[in-house]
């Protein structure tokens, strides 16, 4: 009696069979559950005793891809012991696709974060860089469904190819009235990527100079020492020479000064060992020379050369002024006049 019972058809299937789709659901569930999980828990375990990172990134896609997809996997294995009605069969491979699809661009975004975090990690996770690379992670996202939703609606049999036709025309039209902005947007690639500066730093474009304050997708903004803002378009900065300051170790510095024609033949060959002396005494300087360079209009000139061993522009500001202090102290100590413009007026009788 039992056995007419189970041999009984319901839905196109027998009792039986229900049975068997019900146990190998189970089965399959209870092996996933404790063996699978086993696993991926030792292993687990094991990725937080490492300094790598490679075995976080394996754990991380068998817990969201490889678990999810197994436990899909045990429903699948059910329904297909079963008699399915007609067309549930071209349902389940759609939906089966749809899986394959979502988790296979899920596996590029988890491939394409752990790129950019090994990058990061370079870089010393710079705040302006993660920033950055964190709203082209959002567009690479983006394209990355984009691009799998293209290939599942082809895949079941959807006319993508005039879409995309239809799309690359608009696109083109699109492209070059937004050419400028396209310009900008890959200069701002170029920013980010190649980094001939960042925030915080020093530069130097054509007539304008500030400290860089925002990087964004279309424009740089500086703040210059005036106060007021500056605001480049990426493509300017990327087409012109920019000095960075920032990255300067030390600082050349050049000046001169004129002392008058009365000054003596002893008292201008103490010149220069004044100023040396000067220069080695001042703390975070180089000296590198001081010459009796040449015969002024009103004054006798002497070129000095020395390095601030700092990129500070304050800094190298307060180093000037201590020499110069300094300088105009030995000169009174030794009546040694510093030049400034006269002329001689000579009348004769007639």
């Amino acid at each position: 009696m039992n056995l007419t019972i189970l041999e009984q058809v319901f839905l196109g299937n027998r009792i039986l069979d229900y049975l068997i789709a019900l146990a190998t659901l189970l089965v399959s569930l209870v092996f996933v559950k404790v063996v699978v999980r086993m696993i991926i828990k030792r292993l687990k375990k094991f990725a937080e005793k490492t300094t790598t990172t490679i075995d976080d990134l394996v754990v991380t896609i068998l817990e969201r891809i490889v678990l999810p997809v197994l436990y899909l996997t045990c429903f699948y294995l059910g329904l297909k012991i079963l008699k399915l009605p007609s067309g549930m069969d071209g349902v389940i491979n759609v939906i089966e696709l749809a899986v394959i699809t979502f988790f296979a661009a899920r596996i590029i975004i988890l491939l394409l974060g752990y790129s950019l975090n090994t990058y990061l990690t370079k870089k010393q996770e710079d705040p302006a860089l993660v920033r950055s690379l964190d709203g082209m992670s959002n567009v690479a996202k983006f394209l990355v469904w984009a691009l799998a939703l293209v290939i599942f609606l082809d895949n079941i049999g959807f006319k993508v190819t005039t879409m995309i036709a239809g799309l690359g025309i608009g696109g083109i039209a699109v492209a070059i009235a937004a050419q400028a902005l396209l310009k900008d947007f890959f200069s701002y690639f170029s920013i980010v990527f190649d980094r001939p500066f960042k925030l915080g730093d020093f530069i130097i474009i054509g007539d304008f100079m500030g400290t860089v304050e925002y990087i964004g997708i279309k424009t740089t903004r500086l703040r210059s020492l005036g106060g007021e803002q500056v605001i480049f378009s990426n493509t300017d900065l990327t087409d012109s020479r920019v000095r960075n300051y920032k990255r300067m170790e030390k600082r050349r510095v050049v000046f001169s000064l004129g002392v008058t024609y009365q000054t003596s033949l002893s008292q201008l060959k103490e010149i220069p060992q004044i100023i040396e002396k000067v220069i080695k005494e001042t703390r975070d300087t180089a000296f590198d020379r001081a010459h009796f360079f040449s015969y002024g209009d009103f004054s006798l000139i002497f070129e000095v050369v020395y390095f601030v061993l700092s990129p500070d522009y304050n800094k190298y500001m307060d180093i000037q002024q201590e020499i110069n202090f300094a300088i105009k102290e030995e000169f009174d100590k030794r009546k040694i006049e510093f030049a400034y413009p006269t002329q001689t007026l000579y009348v004769r009788k007639a």
